[in-house]
């Protein structure tokens, strides 16, 4: 929406510099995305939300001036012209749901004529072309106060009747602009005798256009049904001035006093003289009463404004307000404010008038807990360490089929939480454990082709106790498949195992700041999880009976379930950051077999015992199982790292100590090196 300053100043009396105006208009939600200085006057253009139509005018832009400033609005009164011969249009509307107004108003003797300067230059300083004085004077009157109008050629109309209905089938109108359409029943249009002569709200026809031989007019003024215009402009490509109007609501009241105005002009630069004048549909605007309590407004708004000023700001804005009791006022909305419907309508009104700036910043009241809360790691740090290594999250039903608990072999020393009345048999107990659904999720991607699953869920599980049923937060996580990436050599192919959930659970406990963990087989196919000195969950590797029952052929499951609580109980969040090397580092490999009942754990910590000080890391960077390996050994690589904070270490210093870490693995774990 354009609107030009000098414009405005015909309604309102404005005291302010254009460029105060603009800030201040976008202050209260009329956002000026733009201010140019053209020839002594300045248009701002608008950003005008769909929810406010009245401000497709100057007159409700002005309207918001008057309540920002308090400036008197100058609202136009045009009176009933008095006619010197009288020969009403004949009206007839086919549903007034359609059209809820129409009302047609004939002038006669005009003369069409190229428009006044101070007209013409009003309307092109705001990108509308001038075509002749009585189009470009309902064009004006479009602008200024917000009411599409359309003028006819009396005399190129067939038969006395106009007609506002549905177009026909295969029905055809050339529009103004020389297009030819194809008309249906889901558009609506102005027709004389025999055919449409406009497709109403939208655009005239060619044949009855307003040119340089017309002496009689025909002046339309309506309200149409928004919707049905919408879906009739879409449907053939057009759009105007007049439906982008229509389209968001227009005033009854506006119709009325927009034919007024645009009669008062033609009658007075085009010499017309008004002959008839005839209406059909509503004739009295609806208006809207809301109760707002000036108490209400401090609750939202969080501050204090007195019922004085919350009742200015509304009358300022065209509302009719009144004292209804002592703390209640009556606001009547006119037809011309479609957006106001319930009292937090008004709140937003009288916030955005008054000045946002000027509402008290304040922060919510926190009343802090009187009982400390464990330390917990976020649980987004888990989920985010185990997305980060290829796994993926799911959420499974917390209700379950104890025949599925059944199905995956996984003993629970707990008594069940039954459900006493459940929906089906498929949910009649809380899920003692996570496992079983995951097992069961696992087995769908298998069946469709899916050769690597990883996946975990976080989330309660339930068991029975004497006084209810106790919830207990845990991370479950199944591995299966065959995993594939590429390496130096070339692509590597590798079936999961339980190395590799150990290898999972690692990066989180070291993510997570834990210290002392542990892995213990207790029993075959399964390894206990030790955090701290507690047995936080446990490893399991799913044997061929539970494979079979979800119909896992020639696939190794491995699972884990860890209490979080007691993960929670051993984190750490604090981090302690080092200084860079400042010296280069000696890496020295021990590659040998060793049995595979050895654990690999204690030879790893006696490595690093026996090369203090200068060995500043080891770890095993190979492992392989294959042809070249004896039969119940395992040939691993051990990278031994030696570094000095304070010089360079050189070989006479390294040597003596990885010579010692050898011989001492030779000796204690009986390895034999390659």
């Amino acid at each position: 929406m354009k609107v030009t300053y000098n414009w405005l100043k015909d309604f309102i009396n404005l005291k302010v510099a254009p460029a105060e105006l603009a800030e201040k208009l976008t202050m209260a939600g009329l956002e000026v995305v733009s201010l140019k200085e053209l020839e002594g006057d300045f248009v701002f253009e608008i950003e005008i939300t769909s929810n406010r139509p009245d401000w497709l005018s100057v007159l409700g832009i002005a309207r918001e001036i008057n309540a920002i400033y308090g400036a008197s609005l100058k609202t136009p009164n045009p009176k009933e012209p008095k006619l010197k011969s009288t020969q009403n249009p004949v009206l007839s509307i086919e549903n007034r749901k359609d059209c809820p107004f129409y009302s047609a108003r004939i002038i006669r003797d005009v003369k069409v004529a190229p428009s006044p300067d101070w007209l013409k230059k009003r309307l092109e300083s705001i990108g509308c072309r001038s075509v002749n004085n009585i189009v470009d004077m309902t064009n004006y009157i479009l602008f200024e106060l917000g009411q599409p109008l359309h003028t006819f050629d009396l005399d190129k109309l067939r038969g006395p009747e106009i007609t506002v209905r549905r177009a026909k089938s295969n029905e055809r109108i050339t529009i103004i602009d020389g297009q030819q359409l194809l008309l249906d029943p889901e558009i609506l249009v102005i027709a004389d005798k025999s055919q449409p002569v406009a497709i109403a709200g939208v655009m005239g026809g060619k044949e009855t256009e307003v040119t340089q031989s017309t002496r009689n007019i025909l002046l339309e003024s309506a309200v149409f049904n928004p919707g049905l215009l919408r879906r009739g402009r879409q449907k053939l490509g057009l759009q105007s001035e007049s439906v982008y109007r229509f389209e968001r609501g227009v005033s009854l009241s506006m119709a009325k006093q927009a034919s007024l105005a645009a009669s008062e002009l033609i009658v007075k630069f085009a010499s017309g003289a008004s002959s008839g004048f005839k209406s059909l549909g509503y004739t009295k605007p609806s208006e809207r009463v809301i109760d707002l309590d000036p108490l209400y407004v401090k609750r939202v708004l969080g501050q204090t404004i007195p019922a004085a000023k919350i009742k200015q700001i509304l009358s300022r804005l065209g509302l009719k307000v009144k004292i209804k009791t002592k703390n209640i006022l009556s606001v009547k909305v006119g037809d011309f404010r479609l957006d106001l419907k319930t009292p937090i309508d008004l709140v937003e009104e009288v916030a955005r008038i008054y000045g946002y700036e000027k509402i008290t910043r304040s922060f919510p009241c926190i009343n802090p807990g009187t009982k400390t809360t464990e330390k917990k790691v976020p649980l987004n740090l888990i989920k985010n360490t185990l997305c980060s290594l290829g796994l993926n999250e799911v959420v499974t039903y917390s209700l379950i089929d104890r025949n599925l608990l059944v199905k995956s072999g996984i003993k629970i020393d707990k008594e069940l939480a039954e459900i006493v009345n459940p929906l089906s048999s498929e949910q009649d107990i809380l899920r003692p454990t996570l496992l079983p659904s995951l097992i069961k999720c696992l087995a769908y991607n298998l069946n469709q082709q899916q050769d690597y699953v990883n996946i975990f869920e976080i989330a309660n599980i339930f068991s029975a106790t004497g006084a209810g049923v106790e919830e207990k937060l845990v991370l479950a996580i199944a591995l299966c498949g065959t995993n594939s990436f590429l390496t130096k050599q070339g692509l590597v192919k590798e079936e999961t195992g339980l190395l590799h959930l150990k290898g999972v659970l690692e990066v989180l406990f070291n993510k997570s700041g834990i210290k002392g963990f542990d892995f213990i087989k207790k029993e075959p196919g399964k390894i206990s999880i030790i955090l701290g000195a507690e047995e936080a969950g446990f490893m399991l590797d799913l044997n061929s009976p539970a494979l079979n029952n979800f119909d896992i052929k020639n696939k190794q499951v491995v699972l884990a379930q860890i209490c979080l609580k007691k993960l929670f109980s051993q984190a750490s969040t604090e981090k302690k950051f080092l200084s860079l090397p400042k010296y280069p580092a000696i890496t020295r490999d021990i590659s040998f077999l060793i049995s595979q009942d050895v654990a690999v754990k204690g030879l790893l910590g006696l490595v690093k015992e026996k090369g203090l000080p200068l060995l500043y890391s080891a770890e095993i960077v190979d492992y392989y199982q294959g042809k070249q390996i004896p039969a119940g050994f395992t040939g691993l690589t051990i990278s031994c790292v030696y570094r000095a904070s304070d010089r360079t270490l050189t070989e006479d210093e390294v040597s003596p100590v990885h010579n010692s870490i050898c011989s001492l693995l030779q000796e204690r774990f009986n390895i034999k090196l390659r």
